[in-house]
């Protein structure tokens, strides 16, 4: 029987171990992949070129400036929506919320988080962007800061139900020794639940800016994709295009093999980099802050 046992407990040992390295094995096929198309742009492209202010590849201008600014312009304002808006309906639910509205709110907010961003990008063309268009008098509502709004739309789900599981597991007895101490419900909740779901809320706000990084379709439908350098104060109010929806939209039309077909894998490479710097990044702050409650607890 223990020889039985053992024999089962190796083979399950060996199945997790080997999932484990797989997924590093994969993340590293892809990273060579995009190295194998995308570094080639840098030998048929000049440095000049590739990073000038200009994209329009029937041309020859390959100029990613304006698709990296895009990204960047989108996906920070999804985050400055999606992140208090995110966290503060976490704390409600798990902190405020009555256990009956609780049953109803954390599976509505899992099956927003399930909702086809195809869908939610025919919402936004159809009410969001006439909407923007008529409310702010603008020249088109398919402008950066709807891509924004449906981004922080798109991320606040994944954020709520992560932040919710950390805030959920903060042992009961923090809250009551707060309570005992006399601090109010908002003390406890801001300066005792939080900090010590720390590390889970920066994993869930963490998850969800790579959500929004990574999202295409709906971005692609109601942000007008038109590569223009987000550069000035208005940039928020008019069109943009990411980096994913750039690459979505010509990939399928591109010649195999081409120029431009190499520079959408260097597009490719560049938001893989920038995901990855994102992620280690977000490891590293939550690594220290468990080293940090460690060396407070010893």
């Amino acid at each position: 029987m223990d020889k039985s046992l053992n024999w089962r407990e190796t083979i399950i040992t060996a199945v997790i171990k080997a999932s484990g390295y797989s997924a590093i094995l994969f993340v590293g096929l892809i990273f060579f992949f995009l190295l194998r198309e995308g570094l080639p742009a840098l030998s048929q492209v000049t440095l000049a070129n590739l990073f000038s202010q200009r994209w329009y590849p029937i041309e020859a201008y390959y100029g990613i400036l304006p698709l990296i600014t895009g990204s960047l312009i989108v996906t920070l304002g999804a985050m400055l929506i999606a992140i208090p808006f995110g966290i503060g309906t976490a704390v409600f639910i798990a902190e405020i919320a009555p256990r009956w509205a609780r049953d109803i709110l954390k599976p509505f907010v899992e099956l927003l988080g399930g909702l086809p961003s195809v869908v939610l990008g025919f919402l936004g063309i159809l009410v969001l962007s006439p909407f923007l268009r008529v409310f702010l008098d603008l020249p088109t509502g398919l402008t950066a800061l709807a891509g924004s709004l449906l981004l922080g739309g798109i991320a606040i789900p994944t954020i709520v139900s992560i932040a919710e599981d950390a805030l959920d597991s903060v042992p009961r007895s923090y809250r009551e020794g707060a309570l005992a101490i006399g601090a109010t419900r908002w003390q406890t909740i801001w300066r005792v639940t939080l900090p010590a779901a720390r590390s889970g809320v920066l994993t869930a706000i963490m998850l969800g800016v790579g959500r929004a990084i990574g999202e295409t379709m709906a971005v692609m439908m109601v942000t007008g994709n038109a590569p223009v350098l987000a550069t000035r104060w208005n940039s928020l109010f008019m069109p943009a295009r990411t980096m994913t929806a750039t690459i979505a939209a010509e990939m399928g039309e591109v010649a195999s093999g081409s120029t431009h077909y190499h520079v959408l894998f260097f597009i490719g490479l560049v938001l893989f980099l920038i995901s990855l710097v994102v992620n280690v990044t977000a490891s590293s702050v939550v690594f220290r802050q468990k080293k940090r409650a460690e060396r407070v607890l010893s």
